[in-house]
């Protein structure tokens, strides 16, 4: 049961969807924050500017034409932080492990296994049986190992 969760962990799709929705909830922020913070001041500017610190109020008075830049500033190094911890915890320890087991899986030919050797006879049994007409059986090589009239050795099915 824990061999099959492992393994479930270690496919590459789940952390790659658990490292998308990470990132696509941190994005959100830089969204947001440009969205409240940069377009929706423009829109709602009227004329006339008022530059403080890191803020600009496009209208004196008027609070929703107030360009907000450190909270675009603060999403974006947010969203950086999240990125790089993402990354360096969770990504780059997946990445190695898999080329881990990747080399230990191609340090030499496998064995076929049952059901491979299996199949490989049931296919040389068909090949046999679509020579050999029907109602006839394998010829069988004349005894004494002369070869058969013609001069040619007798063909076998296999």
């Amino acid at each position: 049961m824990f061999k099959g969760f492992k393994d479930f962990l270690m496919r590459g799709n789940v952390v790659d969807l658990a490292v998308a929705v990470i990132i696509g909830t941190a994005f959100t922020a830089i969204v947001t924050a440009i969205a409240n913070n940069f377009i929706k001041p423009l829109i709602a500017a009227i004329g006339g500017a008022n530059v403080s610190g890191l803020s600009w109020t496009i209208v004196a008075g008027n609070e929703e034409s107030r360009m907000d830049f450190a909270a675009i500033i603060t999403a974006a190094i947010n969203f950086l932080i999240i990125a790089a911890v993402v990354y360096f915890l969770i990504v780059l320890p997946m990445k190695k492990l898999q080329d881990r087991r990747r080399r230990g899986d191609e340090a030499g030919p496998s064995e076929p296994t049952d059901i491979e050797l299996l199949a490989e006879i049931r296919d040389l049994l068909r090949q046999q049986q679509q020579r050999v007409p029907m109602g006839q059986g394998p010829q069988q090589p004349p005894q004494g190992g002369m070869p058969p009239q013609g001069g040619r050795p007798p063909q076998r099915p296999y």
